[in-house]
């Protein structure tokens, strides 16, 4: 193996840039060549393709987002695409590829193994944590930091105004990032797309809670909740803002609705979030060494190891259910 590439894919997340780094580094210290593809796999079909070296990855540990830039691309999940790209990767002369990305991004690590000589492996980057076979992705300790300041922001308001807010946060398939940051934040109820609820017991909670003398309540719901909003007049599709109504027309109370957005995938990398992504980008460019493919890197019980990649987007990683009903107790 002379020489490897290295990629971002489908949605940014902190941590991205600390991993190419450590890519880049890794695979210099062992007298390979390093080339960077721009805008993930449609990159390797449009034959984006930039040398990399020491300099190339300075001053990138603290900053958000991927140098690399990165995009979807229908094409490649065509054969005709996908055909085109491994001829790109061998005209370059590239040998192995790493991948930095989420479910998607790893099922085209999949294809490229299964169908062409290209030796890839996987950095799982997501804020959602939701891969199975580790126990964390790279962006999401950023993720849950962004979001943690913004309730605690909030907060202030509510008391201020003794108000009910409803934080909408990122979560379109898993609720990690609602249930860890709802419980770090004290919300008084967590809402995930993993567990149905009854929004009666939580407009009853939030009166409780007044009656008892507390000066606001915070509800904290996951954009992909599909909760049973069918009695309200008008659902525009944003949970928050139907939880909200619902709050409203079910309790009297003045309620207002932040919808969080993109703000959760950008800043600064945490210290956890570039040590980690560190530790996996040198274990893929390992992994490479040793000549295995279709891996993805993975974190458990604080050790960095490998996994394979079915094993890895086989299913989404479960709630813990202890944490929820923790978050449940606490909150009462």
């Amino acid at each position: 193996m002379k020489k490897i590439a290295v990629l971002t894919s489908g949605g940014d997340s902190p941590g991205m840039n600390p991993a190419i780094r450590s890519v880049v580094r890794t695979a210099i210290y062992y007298n390979l060549e390093v080339v960077g593809v721009k805008h993930g796999y449609k990159g390797l079909i449009e034959k984006d393709f930039i040398p990399m070296d020491r300099g190339s990855v300075a001053d990138i540990i603290q900053r958000g987002g991927t140098v690399l830039l990165s995009a979807r691309c229908e094409e490649f999940k065509t054969e005709a695409g996908r055909q085109r790209a491994y001829k790109n990767m061998q005209e370059e002369g590239i040998d192995a590829l790493v991948v930095i990305g989420g479910d998607g991004s790893l099922r085209g690590v999949q294809k490229i193994n299964a169908e062409s000589e290209i030796k890839a492996v996987g950095i799982p980057g997501t804020i959602d944590n939701d891969l199975s076979c580790t126990d964390y992705t790279i962006g999401v300790d950023t993720a849950m930091n962004t979001i943690l300041d913004a309730i605690n922001k909030i907060r202030d308001t509510a008391t201020s105004h003794e108000r009910t807010f409803v934080i909408e946060c990122m979560g379109r398939g898993s609720g990690y990032l609602a249930l860890m940051t709802g419980l770090a934040g004290g919300a008084e109820y967590i809402l995930v797309p993993e567990i149905d609820f009854d929004p009666k017991e939580v407009t009853d909670k939030i009166k409780q809670g007044f009656k008892r003398g507390k000066l606001h309540s915070l509800i904290l719901i996951a954009e992909g909740v599909k909760a049973p909003f069918a009695d309200l007049s008008e659902y525009n599709g944003s949970p928050g803002m139907a939880m909200g109504d619902l709050i409203r027309e079910r309790t009297g109370m003045e309620t207002r609705v932040t919808i969080l957005g993109h703000l959760q995938r950008g800043g600064s990398p945490t210290a956890t979030d570039r040590v980690v992504a560190s530790r996996m980008g040198h274990k893929a460019v390992d992994l490479l060494l040793q000549g295995k493919r279709d891996k993805m890197v993975n974190y458990k019980n604080n050790s960095i190891g490998s996994c394979d990649i079915t094993d890895a987007i086989v299913k989404k990683s479960e709630i813990d259910m202890k944490i929820y009903q923790l978050a449940n107790i606490l909150s009462m």
